[in-house]
């Protein structure tokens, strides 16, 4: 719909410009015709450019849709395998770092009944 609504604005301003342009300058009516004709032509040249223009970018995106639906069950299935091996090599990490801030934990308690202790003893 947007390519549409630019399409129609592109041709109304070429068209507008055209016709301002042409009547704007002082001319005879020979002259007026063949630069009508001729800005004509350069217009239908321009619109058929667009149009080739957008029939690429239509193109492009239906590749791209294309290779996205091939490509993408591949893709996720290589990082669910990637995110499954990441989560085994950690998990022996994990552990021994849990258990280190267990043992942290327990250091803590210890020197924090450790310290009123050695309040009273003063």
């Amino acid at each position: 719909m947007k390519a549409k609504s630019f399409l129609l604005g592109l041709t109304t301003g070429l068209v507008g410009g055209a016709i301002a342009v042409l009547f704007s300058a002082p001319q005879s009516g020979e002259q007026l015709r063949q630069n009508i004709a001729r800005n004509t032509a350069r217009a239908k040249s321009k619109l058929q450019d667009v149009q080739v223009e957008m029939d690429h970018v239509k193109q492009s995106i239906l590749t791209l849709k294309s290779e996205a639906q091939n490509n993408m069950p591949s893709i996720i299935n290589e990082l669910k395998d990637n995110f499954t091996t990441f989560k085994a090599e950690i998990e022996p990490e994990a552990k021994i770092l849990k258990q280190e801030i267990e043992n942290l934990q327990n250091s803590i308690d210890e020197i924090e009944k450790i310290i009123p202790q050695s309040k009273n003893n003063k």
